[in-house]
């Protein structure tokens, strides 16, 4: 059973100022380790310097903003205390944000609150929920998160519960699933009661760190769009016009220079999108009419392999199709998030065997 079919509208120059974009930090722009106790007390004491960024992410945040958006707001697990390492680390890649928020840990631990420490789902629908309460209910919104933990499920609950597709005994189902602490619930339901409704989530990407399957977040329905590298929703901006051609392929350059991707996995990136059905040959006809300007874009080391690329799009986008609308399912988020939490816990077993 579905609630409506999911085919975001086109983004024009004026839609670009109404749109306002969401981010994570860990293993969504950052590339952090935190599965063990070493890897934590190492990414506490890391200087800004020596943070690492997921390939690509830098380069599209920058260009997001370049757009002139309705805001870009950064929302991480990580701790308070982290604040001032973690804003030199992006001043350090050029990021300008309107709003960073960050957990607060040791406040919580000296309340006693244990478990607050490993809650996402309270911590960041709050989150979420504050800030759309707070003057950003015009907007539209784009959010970004990973695989590591509950990012897509969140998202989506925050999505459904801002367009009136689930109530509050969902919500408060979910709440006692994901142990939220008692004195917390009411103002979370509050929150959610008086949210403006409107449907206002276009996409939720996912940045697939732990290397999860696509098809473990298909529950969730098409506004989910998991990826394997920045170039992925760098395309599916350009498809619905919230980017333009240079600014997909500046991404694409980044991931040349600093990841050494090559032409192939470039294509095969793109194809990949086009295959599960978030990106058409629309995105391709705009990068191949901006290649006659790649020379003056200053792309330096990376123009031969994105002039590689550009040469082998023509002989794939025939076979592409324009991206369908889509059925939002109808989701039960109190079961989901068991089998949600099960995924994660998966990923995280991968991760330190790997």
């Amino acid at each position: 059973m579905a609630v409506a079919c999911y085919a975001p509208p086109r983004v024009t120059t004026d839609d670009q100022r109404r749109l306002l974009y969401r981010w994570d930090l860990d293993k969504t722009y950052l590339r952090t380790e935190f599965d063990t106790v070493r890897d934590l007390i190492r990414t506490a004491f890391e200087p800004a310097a020596e943070k690492q960024t997921v390939p690509g992410a830098g380069a599209l945040l920058r260009e997001l903003r370049a757009t002139k958006p309705g805001g870009i707001f950064i929302l991480s697990g990580s701790p308070e205390q982290m604040r001032k390492v973690l804003e030199a680390k992006l001043r350090l890649d050029g990021i300008q944000w309107d709003s960073f928020t960050l957990k607060p840990s040791v406040a919580m631990l000296l309340r006693g609150k244990f478990r607050f420490l490993r809650d996402q789902v309270g911590y960041k629908l709050a989150a979420l929920l504050a800030s759309r309460a707070s003057g950003t209910g015009e907007f539209d919104e784009v959010c970004f998160g990973d695989d590591a933990e509950a990012d897509a499920f969140i998202y989506s609950l925050y999505a459904d519960l801002c367009a009136g597709r689930i109530g509050n005994d969902m919500l408060h189902a979910v709440l006692e699933r994901a142990r939220v602490y008692p004195d917390a619930l009411p103002r979370l339901l509050r929150m959610a009661a008086d949210l403006p409704r409107r449907d206002c989530v276009r996409r939720i990407f996912i940045h697939l760190d732990r290397m999860s399957s696509p098809d473990a977040f298909a529950e969730l329905g098409p506004r989910v769009c998991p990826f394997y590298n920045y170039f992925q929703p760098a395309l599916v901006l350009l498809e619905q016009g919230a980017i333009g051609p240079d600014a997909a392929l500046r991404v694409a350059a980044e991931l040349v220079v600093s990841h050494a991707f090559t032409a192939d996995a470039l294509l095969a990136s793109y194809e990949d999108v086009v295959r599960r059905g978030y990106a058409g040959p629309r995105a391709g006809t705009l990068l191949l009419e901006a290649g006659a300007r790649l020379e003056a874009a200053r792309f330096a080391s990376a123009t031969p392999v994105l002039r590689t690329l550009l040469e082998r799009l023509p002989g794939v986008l025939p076979g592409f199709a324009e991206p369908a609308p889509m059925e939002l399912p109808v989701i039960d988020y109190a079961a989901l998030h068991t089998r949600d939490h099960a995924r994660a816990l998966a990923a995280r077993r991968r991760a330190s065997r790997g």
